[in-house]
């Protein structure tokens, strides 16, 4: 059964970066250090007349304290542990981002579908990399990089569109924000399929756009 990552419990854990009781700045640096993936420092909240705002300054922020702080984001993606720490040194409460199309893709589609599909995926006994789940009500499956490239053709072979699902794919030049990031007042992305060792090795998009697709397509 797929639950999130604060109930699951085992061997593995000193290896998983933590959800609850960890600083902002060590889980970075964890997801560096342990998973290999890049990281960069995003927008954090600030207080404003007892108000949680977006350090972007923006009081109608649509993704307030998870979007990327500056324009040159991407330059600023590093998979080091120690310029992971120094960035977060220098803003500790900054949200956690991570960049796709580099070590991973990801698929992201309505909660009610993405829990639908884990279903049908525990069925098929499909092997599963990380799933995100956000406060947008989103999931966000990680896949291989270059999903942005075949999916839309995947999904064609299927008889559906893209267009018809409310199902993206983030790639190059896009990001995911990462546990325990906060989106206001909305609450924390959290892990719906959290890492392991077991789930190093990521899917590829192929693998698992069957199910997606058509939980998506029963969710529409």
């Amino acid at each position: 059964m797929f639950i999130v990552e604060e109930t699951i419990a085992g061997t593995e854990a000193a290896q998983i970066p933590k959800q609850r009781g960890e600083s902002l700045l060590d889980t970075a640096v964890r997801y560096a250090e342990e998973r290999h993936w890049d990281v960069f420092p995003g927008t954090w909240l600030e207080a404003v007349d007892g108000v949680q705002r977006c350090s972007c300054g923006d009081a109608a922020c649509p993704l307030p304290g998870a979007h990327p702080a500056r324009p040159d984001w991407e330059s600023q993606a590093t998979g080091s542990a120690t310029v992971a720490r120094r960035l977060w040194q220098k803003q500790p409460t900054a949200s956690i981002l991570l960049p796709t199309g580099r070590t991973f893709d990801a698929l992201s589609v309505p909660e009610t579908a993405g829990f639908l599909a884990l279903a049908r995926m525990e069925r098929m006994e499909l092997t599963l990399g990380p799933v995100t789940l956000t406060p947008e009500r989103r999931m966000e499956f990680f896949v291989l990089p270059g999903a942005s490239v075949k999916v839309p053709d995947l999904v064609r072979r299927l008889g559906w569109s893209l267009s018809s699902l409310a199902l993206n794919v983030l790639g190059e030049g896009e990001y995911v924000a990462a546990p325990p990031t906060r989106f206001g007042s909305r609450g924390a992305v959290q892990w719906a399929c959290r890492p392991t060792a077991a789930n190093r090795w990521l899917p590829d998009a192929e693998e698992l756009i069957s199910p997606l697709a058509y939980a998506c397509g029963r969710d529409r």
